[in-house]
């Protein structure tokens, strides 16, 4: 639990789910999903898995809190299932803060403390995931986000006013806990010790068996240890790509048309201007006059400006009515009405008294029907293709949705599917480095929360280029079969033997260490060929600049000055004996900055630790109540009930 804490100190509502997880990344399942299965009716005492004070915690609330937190977690791993979440602590994580935050929202209101409305309104305001450009909370964006999710609004705040609560209760409980000074120092003091002491290596290899195992030993270590040997979802994607290009019902282009959108249009083909200037803005009429006068004596207008501390600004092929609509029609009158070189104003403009030096002119000669008709026809056959493709793509969404399939889609389109290898959530090709498809990146994620055989539709280059596609075949997560995995189980069923003979090996060396041996002479009344004993002399501060930190390791600096423990190293499938002979502790300066810094570090860690004993007795003082069996049935549901393939 002491992680969870830490966490929370380092979040802005703490405490699990706060309004950006369960907006942005939360809602990933509807609520509906949870409460219609029908595992939950028929559990032993009810519809919930604990009962805190006066609240209680449903069923339903765990299993959408332990999808959210694994959906959250795939951001990080997008291979991993929901058995791996389970196994390594997940489910029981979510469930032991949901009763945290309940019982410290609980102990809250005894107390007599609330989180009024406007407060949380407040924090859902705050949320950066639900903000627009302009950075202003967008209303419609998190309404939106709730009804894709299948979520009430008032279920969000009823949630978010929990964690604030929370937040209420432990923030004053660890606010700027500090260490004495004294203990501050010692622990300073043990970043300088060096330990001194011998280790002794018992590698597995050289007590592994040389056979194979039998049959049924095999059969029975593969049983023993299935969760090894679980691979992740598999995925095979069909799909095929369309563009305008496999529309064949488009109607051409009439001249009729052509005519009509020239007149449409007439202003593009007529005669008309593009001039350039040099522009300079000034606050007032006087001021605009003078910059006229210096450069009508010989000034530049760029000079002008820079000894008055302003700048020119250049206009570059401008028309009039656009060159109107930033200054002013009195400006562009004045602009381009002037001859080319010619300098103009003062004109009063929106910014100011305008100074414009003409650049330059460029005069565009009318078009007739006949020689704009190319390009006036090419632009219809463009904008027909597009809609054409629009409504198209409307069209498919609308059959995919009522049922159609893939196949009738690309027959139809005239567009050949084509089918990926077995994927993984991360893109990769099972088994292999190679990634999916380039055009399949953006539908990865969608593609592995969609039913086999649904088919979808996405765009890849916007208004240009269109997938569909659907999941061919779904491989669920589940352990390898033994026939396929066997000289691997092999190897590890070897590998395991060895490590538990190795563990016995260490375990007579230390026992006879502890009778008086030396490490050296208890190492060579065994009988297996092992290395020859090695010398250990380690700092602190060596340790923390390498950045080994082993079983091993941990212990050499945990154990008493004296003595010989035995530690398993699994990542070097070996143990160790290891034995501490002595401790060097120089003694510190008085003022040496260490101990400032030591103090301010544990500090924060004594605030986790005072949060996390507040929250025990919050827990006992509100009387909180697990239903095993509502417990168990939720982790069984998410875990596929009794499907062996999910487990």
């Amino acid at each position: 639990m002491i992680s969870f804490f830490r966490k929370f100190f380092q979040s802005k509502l703490g405490l699990g789910l706060t309004l950006v997880f369960l907006v942005l990344m939360g809602f990933a399942f509807a609520s509906a999903d949870v409460s219609n299965t029908s595992v939950f009716g028929g559990v032993a005492g009810g519809d919930r898995v604990a009962v805190v004070g006066d609240r209680t915690i449903s069923t339903s609330e765990l299993s959408l809190n332990v999808t959210n937190s694994m959906q959250q977690a795939r951001q990080e791993n997008p291979t991993l299932s929901m058995q791996a979440f389970i196994d390594a602590g997940g489910f029981d994580e979510v469930l032991d803060s949901m009763i945290s935050r309940a019982a410290l929202s609980e102990f809250g209101t005894m107390l007599g403390l609330r989180v009024g409305s406007a407060l949380v309104d407040s924090e859902i305001r705050s949320s950066p995931g639900l903000q627009n450009a302009a950075g202003e909370f967008d209303v419609n964006a998190f309404r939106a986000s709730l009804r894709q999710r299948g979520l009430t609004e008032s279920a969000v705040r009823d949630d978010l006013a929990l964690s604030l609560m929370a937040r209420q209760m432990l923030l004053p409980v660890a606010y700027q806990a500090t260490l004495p000074e004294s203990v501050a120092r010692t622990y300073a003091q043990l970043l300088n010790e060096t330990r001194i002491g011998r280790a002794a290596a018992f590698p597995a290899e050289a007590f592994a068996p040389t056979g194979a195992p039998t049959s049924a030993q095999l059969q029975e270590y593969y049983d023993s240890n299935r969760a090894r040997y679980v691979r992740p979802e598999r995925r095979v994607i069909r799909y095929a790509t369309f563009t305008a290009e496999n529309l064949s019902d488009i109607p051409p282009v009439t001249d009729a048309q052509v005519a009509a959108r020239y007149q449409a249009d007439a202003v593009l083909y007529r005669e008309r201007q593009q001039r350039s200037f040099t522009q300079l803005v000034l606050p007032t009429e006087a001021a605009a006059r003078a910059v006229i006068a210096e450069v009508r004596g010989g000034t530049t207008l760029e000079a002008s400006a820079q000894s008055k501390g302003l700048a020119v600004t250049q206009v570059e092929d401008v028309e009039q009515q656009d060159f109107a609509s930033s200054a002013s029609q009195a400006v562009a009158q004045a602009a381009f009405a002037g001859n080319d070189g010619a300098l103009v104003g003062p004109v009063r403009g929106s910014l100011g008294w305008y100074v414009l030096r003409v650049d330059g002119v460029t005069r565009i000669a009318a078009r007739s029907l006949a020689q704009a008709q190319g390009d006036i026809r090419t632009t219809l056959e463009t904008e027909r293709r597009t809609q054409a493709l629009g409504e198209l793509t409307e069209e498919l969404e609308d059959q995919f949705a009522r049922g159609r399939t893939l196949d009738e889609a690309a027959r139809e389109l005239g567009v050949e599917i084509q089918s990926t290898p077995p994927l993984l959530a991360s893109g990769q090709v099972y088994g292999q480095q190679a990634q999916a498809p380039a055009e399949l990146a953006r539908v990865m994620n969608f593609a592995f929360e969609v039913p086999e055989g649904e088919a979808s539709l996405d765009e890849i280059a916007a208004g240009q280029q269109f997938l569909i596609y659907d999941v061919g075949n779904i491989i669920p997560s589940a352990a390898a079969p033994l026939a396929e995995i066997r000289e691997q189980v092999a190897a590890q069923w070897r590998r395991d033997r060895g490590m538990a003979a190795a563990g016995q090996a260490a375990n007579r060396v230390l026992q006879r260490v502890e009778r008086g041996a030396s490490l050296a002479d208890a190492v060579a009344q065994e009988t297996a060929n092992l290395p020859a004993t090695q010398a250990l002399r380690i700092s602190r501060r060596e340790l923390q600049r390498l950045g080994q930190v082993t079983r091993g390791t941990v212990l050499f600096f945990s154990m008493a000055e004296g003595t010989a423990h035995r530690v398993a190293e699994q990542a070097q499938d070996r143990w160790f004996v290891i034995q501490l002979d002595d401790i060097e502790v120089p003694e510190l300066a008085a003022n040496d900055p260490l101990i400032a810094a030591t103090r301010a570090q544990l500090g924060q860690t004594l605030g986790s630790e005072y949060a996390e004993q507040f929250v025990a007795a919050v827990q006992q003082a509100v009387e909180v109540e697990r239903n095993e069996d509502g417990i168990a049935a939720v982790r069984q549901s998410l875990l596929g009930g009794n499907n062996p393939a999910a487990n």
